[in-house]
């Protein structure tokens, strides 16, 4: 009763939390879940070192022994976009570059080889905010006043938020090798604002754009390995299924399938040597499979939509919110993730870490991408834990991801823009957490 009590607490203060959260690092997951997580990279498919097992490896929490941890993330992205040339040049940074992310884990050893805990923590996400003004048309192509950067009225932008709250069982087989399931309890908003000018391609143009706020709940499972080969080497592997959400209603005629908007499937494994008694290496890879979700997978070059007049709605499944409706054609990603953890002192453990993933843009879908310039692909972290007392602890991480840009022609075939779009970003994060051992 104690353990539902607390993980039911935990739960309502993430979603409490979580307004204003958003990623786009490993396309738009984090590129690690907790904070000693993201101090090496974000490895930890093989490491037991907090209660985040339900974002990483649920088998990892049975040797993690009675445990809670709570963190909090500044998140700063750095986002931009330009179209050069054509007839709809322009040139804007995305505003509300700050961010701040929770997370929290609980761990309670039921007997010495069984445990019961929960996970809380935001997955993803995306946002993005450009003024209206800064897009002035030649010959009446966005209209005869100056609109935002994809022709439409008002400030242009979207913003998604997704929290994942994971109840986890670990159970030891014998003294060397663990196994675990998290059922994955899905909480996601969105709202997008200044796509007017997409209506006539729109299925529904009533529910294309500045509607508000939607949300969805949603169920997946994520399962897990953890092994100790040897003495100075563990291996571990977790699979997470698609998240299966329910329809954002008021958004069926933007995203593919009426408003179908899941979380995609994941897997990773990864490695733990202890090169030396004080210094362990940790090494992951993680595939993302975005090209399960058609609302992020589909070109935003996809056949089968008739333009209608601006007020729309577009014939052919292949408009937004169709049954093959238009995407953001992302690219399901490779992510590797190296780590390194000192133990300094007693009291005192460094990390460090660096992180590569793909990036699933191409050049071909830059357009709808303004909205989500998930391009980022090399990260390097920082990160150290102090032990205040010998049952509590502080952990600080850093993340630098460095500046990457993607380019290609003004691609939606609906408008005569012309030219060619550069989107970009760089990020920065900064995140503590405070731990307690029971």
């Amino acid at each position: 009763m104690r353990i539902n009590k607390l993980a039911g607490a935990l739960a309502i203060v993430g979603l409490a939390t979580i307004s204003g959260a958003a990623f786009a690092t490993n396309g738009y997951f984090s590129h690690g879940y907790g904070m000693k997580a993201k101090g090496m990279g974000g490895a930890a498919t093989a490491m037991a070192s907090d209660t985040m097992g339900g974002a990483n490896n649920p088998a990892s929490m049975v040797w993690v022994g009675d445990r809670l941890d709570i963190g909090i993330d500044w998140f700063s992205p750095i986002r931009s976009a330009k179209r050069e040339g054509g007839n709809a040049p322009f040139s804007e940074d995305s505003s509300e570059d700050n961010f701040f992310v929770p997370e929290f884990g609980y761990n309670k050893m039921v007997n010495p080889n069984m445990s019961f805990g929960v996970s809380v923590y935001g997955n993803g996400g995306m946002n993005t905010t450009y003024n209206q003004g800064n897009t002035l048309s030649a010959a009446g192509v966005c209209g005869s006043a100056p609109t935002n950067p994809l022709c439409g009225t008002g400030n242009l932008g979207v913003n998604l938020e997704q929290l994942i709250i994971a109840p986890t069982f670990a159970y030891k087989l014998n003294q060397n090798h663990s196994i675990g399931v998290s059922p994955l309890i899905g909480y996601q908003r969105f709202g997008a604002a200044g796509l007017q000018a997409f209506g006539q391609i729109s299925s529904d143009p009533s529910n294309l754009t500045n509607r508000g706020y939607d949300d969805a709940w949603g169920l997946g499972v994520r399962i897990g390995w953890q092994g100790r080969v040897s003495d100075t080497v563990t291996l571990g592997a977790a699979y997470s299924s698609k998240v299966y959400m329910d329809k954002f209603d008021k958004y069926k005629g933007l995203f593919a399938n009426q408003g179908d908007f899941d979380i995609p499937e994941n897997f990773s494994v990864g490695l733990a040597w202890k090169a030396m008694p004080a210094l362990t290496v940790a090494l992951d890879y993680q595939r993302i499979n975005y090209d399960g979700v058609d609302a992020i997978s589909n070109s935003s070059r996809q056949p089968g939509c008739t333009a209608a007049p601006p007020a729309g709605p577009g014939v052919g499944s292949g408009c937004l919110g169709g049954s093959s409706g238009i995407g953001f054609g992302w690219d399901s990603i490779d992510v590797w993730k190296l780590g390194f953890e000192y133990k300094y002192s007693n009291a005192l453990t460094l990390r460090a870490g660096y992180n590569h993933g793909d990036s699933p843009i191409g050049s071909n879908d830059t357009t709808f991408n303004i909205l989500a310039p998930g391009v980022v692909e090399d990260h390097v972290t920082l990160g150290m834990t102090y032990a205040l007392s010998p049952k509590t602890e502080l952990t600080v991480s850093y993340m630098h991801a460095f500046e990457d840009s993607v380019s290609g022609p003004a691609t939606n075939p609906y408008f005569n823009v012309g030219g060619t779009e550069t989107i970009k970003m760089h990020q920065n994060s900064l995140g503590v957490a405070y731990s307690v051992k029971f």
